[in-house]
């Protein structure tokens, strides 16, 4: 068996879209579960969708997903250029169209638009543009006058109009085509650019590339590059078509959805692993029911056979919880560090933000979640008083002014505010009053937080904010309880 060459092939224009992560991360899966090779390819014969500066977001979002390519632009190991107006520019897709009219598989057409309007044909109940083949008919004499006369012109593929064409694919298995629904599709169009259909069939052979995984939004276009492959007498390579990516409505993820890009989801707090591992899984399952895979793991667990063929959801709740179990495992220090601008954002006042840092690490699932659980340390927010009921603790509003007024001066007299020190202060006075330790400390971390929810217990808040601003805030509750 040849060596396994998938390759990721993107047009530089714009945010790489999730559909596009996934694309060249099951691409580059299946290369390295065999230990193949993985090109980058930058497609940007469309011209006219061309946007500055997404080359260099093609490279930045591959290395920082970890999708280090074999080949590329960058690395050319003898198959290049990678970039196909470069590979235009050698004249390489007009050569290979050439040998197709050679062949009889090929042809110039010379028609204008008003003549291409009238090629109109209903196929069952839909009214589609399929060319009547009008210049296949021309001489070799009255092609060759136009050329010298320098008409306009695009090479087309020259497909039967009657029997079928089957391709086979690796997930739909074989699929079968009416010869009558394939167009006669332009191979060169009339700038001299090959299309995307034609220039990727000449790339991935003379690359050798023995699968292609794309969007199966190309499965009706498989055949037409089956039968360039034939024409021109070379080896299929094995086809894996994806599972379209839908939201929650099942419908086509699309940019108004706010998340559709990588670069979207890292800008809204989520970790580049938890997107790789998150996006693996969109149409993909493993054998074992675990969801949890860093990139060398996915590498030995990829099987292609078990993506589905069914549209693949995104479940931005899955993401966000996939991500707070990723942050959880984080090394400290990188997650300080990455949390860091959040905390210093929502909190000014002079506090430890290591420590906050270290409260809210396994409560959150992506950064901006940072801000509900700091927002009190600067100041209590207004709260309803209502919160110092607490069935479960049998706290109320009398209990808990009753117990925080007995607490002050305990609490006045203690010098170490470190956490330890303050559970062992306020678990010893619930004791020595026969309370149990909730019915105490539930009003304290009420009183300093303001807050139902909070990233730390009432002691771990204590230490942070201090002996004089815990008990200022202490004292403040018992004015309200008052």
């Amino acid at each position: 068996m040849s060596k396994v060459r998938t390759r990721f092939a993107p047009s530089p224009t714009g945010r790489m879209h999730v559909g596009n992560l996934r694309t060249a991360l099951y691409a580059y899966l299946v290369a390295k579960h065999e230990d193949g090779d993985f090109i980058l390819r930058i497609e940007d014969t469309d011209q006219e969708r061309l946007v500055e500066g997404a080359v260099d977001i093609i490279y930045r979002t591959l290395a920082a997903t970890g999708l280090v390519h074999d080949e590329g632009p960058d690395k050319d190991k003898g198959v290049g250029p990678y970039v196909q107006s470069e590979r235009q520019e050698q004249g390489i897709y007009l050569e290979y169209a050439k040998k197709l009219i050679e062949k009889g598989e090929a042809y110039y057409c010379f028609c204008d638009d008003e003549r291409l309007k009238e090629c109109k044909q209903v196929i069952g109940d839909k009214e589609i543009s399929i060319y009547d083949k009008h210049c296949l008919s021309l001489s070799k004499e009255e092609v060759e006058a136009k050329l010298a006369a320098g008409m306009p012109y695009v090479i087309r593929q020259n497909n039967p109009r009657t029997g079928t064409t089957t391709f086979h694919d690796e997930l739909y298995g074989d699929i079968t085509v009416d010869n009558a629904e394939l167009d006669d599709m332009i191979l060169i169009k009339s700038d001299g650019f090959p299309t995307y259909n034609f220039a990727n069939v000449v790339d991935d052979h003379l690359m050798g590339i023995t699968h292609v995984v794309r969007g199966n939004e190309y499965i009706s276009s498989s055949p037409k590059y089956n039968r360039l492959y034939e024409a021109f007498g070379w080896e299929v390579p094995k086809y894996i078509h994806c599972p379209l990516i839908t939201n929650e409505e099942h419908q086509k993820l699309s940019k108004r959805s706010g998340h559709s890009s990588y670069e979207d989801l890292i800008e809204q707090g989520f970790l580049t692993e938890a997107v790789v591992n998150f996006v693996a899984l969109l149409g993909w399952s493993p054998e074992s029911d675990n969801e949890i895979f860093s990139l060398d793991e996915l590498v030995k667990a990829f099987d292609y056979h078990r993506i589905s063929k069914s549209p693949a959801v995104f479940d931005i709740t899955k993401l966000k919880w996939m991500n707070g179990e990723y942050m959880k495992a984080m090394d400290f220090d990188r997650f300080y560090e990455m949390a860091e601008p959040y905390l210093k954002e929502y909190v000014k006042g002079d506090y430890d933000l290591k420590k906050i840092a270290k409260m809210v690490q396994t409560r959150i699932e992506i950064f901006p979640d940072i801000k509900d659980h700091v927002d009190f340390f600067d100041a209590v927010p207004e709260y309803d008083s209502s919160m110092y009921c607490h069935k479960k603790m049998k706290t109320n509003q009398e209990s808990s002014l009753s117990v925080l007024k007995e607490l002050v001066p305990v609490l006045e007299a203690q010098d170490d505010y470190s956490n330890d020190a303050l559970f062992e202060t306020l678990s010893k006075f619930a004791a020595d009053h026969e309370y149990k330790n909730g019915y105490v400390l539930w009003p304290v971390r009420t009183a300093v937080s303001g807050k139902q929810m909070t990233p730390g217990g009432a002691t771990e808040l204590m230490e942070i904010l201090g002996k004089e601003e815990s008990l200022a805030r202490i004292n403040a509750a018992i004015a309200k309880l008052s």
